[in-house]
């Protein structure tokens, strides 16, 4: 299926899935793609981020005083902090300001932010759905910039009684309300994605333009073929490793948004995938023995794109020996490494799809955004289990702060 930014293809076998299985989930489809699209248009639910009409707790006006600053500073966890990663990686030759992330707890890396550069010509931007996140409050008290009515200070977080919120109640600091029912995970086209995609100076429109596309009748054959061969793989539960192989380095960063999309959101009552990010060909010389001749319970993702770079390698002045890659570019060489590996996988009956990008733009970002939002929800919904909660990670959170009390 072509796209204008992505071409899509699907390579998953009917001997990899349970065809009955697959008849059964085929059946409820368009009713969940109909739910689906109801979601989209409720105010109240996940899922109304993919809708044109979706409502922000700010205005891009209120935001230009903040966009004298030429150094940007995340601080947050997993989805707070994710989708801002994968835009920063992968448009960062638009964005002209220095941008740093705090996504772990990471004393050195603190302590070496503050030698290099001037906390108050620096525009910090704490997230946290809850307000509570431990980690996040841990590195905004650690970089010691708290002071009453700072100018350099916004935080996203839920309006209600958390520590975040008391924080900007108590020294009147910048405040946007975070949606109390949009999950991390989900929230890339929301807040907490689109207020740094905006202050980064990426264009918000285009990233945002027509997410709901995969859902309309016209454009949904990949979506469809692919969920259901995915829902019925994970039913029975034989292929459970999920590999991401990236040939495009601009991609890393979303595609770990997608490990957590994936993981949080499927991995439930004994089911999910385990995605893993493998950065190629790099590792062509350490896993691909393994990918190719190992145990068969690994699907592949393979992502790439179309580049046209004109600069060649000339070999002739020196070796006649390197005339197999004279003339070609690093691309070149890449694509064919590619080319052979799929090949490779398809001689061995091994399960893969392809994305392969055709710009590297806000569209296309936005795009894959979509995509995997929608996919996932959709296959969560097919094999009956709640996409949007995660309950083993918030008796992992109690535990905590149980165990620091």
């Amino acid at each position: 299926m072509a796209k204008i930014n992505l071409h899509i293809k699907n390579s998953i076998q009917k001997c990899h899935f349970n065809n009955s299985i697959f008849k059964k989930f085929s059946k409820n489809f368009n009713k969940i793609v109909s739910q689906v699209n109801l979601d989209i248009k409720n105010k109240e639910k996940t899922l109304n981020i993919l809708s044109d009409d979706f409502k922000f707790n700010f205005r891009t006006k209120d935001l230009e005083k903040f966009k004298k600053f030429k150094t940007i500073v995340l601080i947050g966890m997993g989805g707070s902090i994710l989708g801002a990663e994968a835009i920063n990686n992968f448009l960062k030759k638009k964005i002209k300001k220095k941008i740093y992330f705090f996504d772990n707890i990471d004393s050195k890396k603190i302590l070496e932010f503050k030698k290099k550069e001037e906390l108050n010509k620096s525009l910090f931007l704490v997230i946290s759905k809850s307000g509570n996140t431990i980690e996040t409050i841990s590195n905004f008290l650690s970089l010691n910039i708290i002071k009453k009515n700072s100018k350099n200070i916004i935080i996203i977080s839920e309006k209600k009684d958390n520590l975040l919120y008391l924080i900007s109640i108590k020294f009147n600091l910048f405040f946007i309300e975070h949606k109390n029912y949009i999950g991390g995970r989900y929230s890339i086209f929301s807040e907490t994605g689109i207020i740094p995609a905006h202050l980064m100076g990426i264009n918000i429109s285009k990233f945002r333009k027509d997410l709901k596309r995969f859902t309309k009748t016209k454009e949904r054959t990949f979506l469809k073929e692919s969920v259901l061969k995915l829902s019925s793989i994970l039913t029975k539960k034989k292929y459970t490793n999920l590999i991401f192989l990236n040939y495009v380095p601009e991609l890393e960063k979303f595609l770990y948004w997608c490990q957590q999309l994936i993981a949080e959101s499927l991995g439930k009552k004994g089911k999910g995938f385990l995605p893993v990010i493998s950065n190629v060909p790099k590792d062509h010389h350490s896993l691909l023995q393994l990918y190719l001749d190992g145990p068969k319970d690994k699907i592949f993702h393979i992502f790439s794109i179309d580049e046209n770079l004109k600069k060649k390698i000339n070999t002739k002045k020196i070796s006649n020996r390197l005339v197999l890659i004279n003339k070609k570019s690093i691309n070149d060489i890449k694509i064919a490494q590619k080319k052979a590996l799929i090949r490779s996988l398809k001689e061995k009956k091994i399960p893969f799809r392809e994305f392969k990008l055709k710009k590297i733009n806000e569209e296309t970002l936005g795009e894959l955004f979509s995509y995997f939002i929608l996919e996932t929800v959709i296959i969560g919904k097919l094999i009956n289990v709640n996409p949007f909660d995660q309950p083993a990670v918030e008796h992992v959170k109690k535990y905590t702060k149980n165990l620091l009390n």
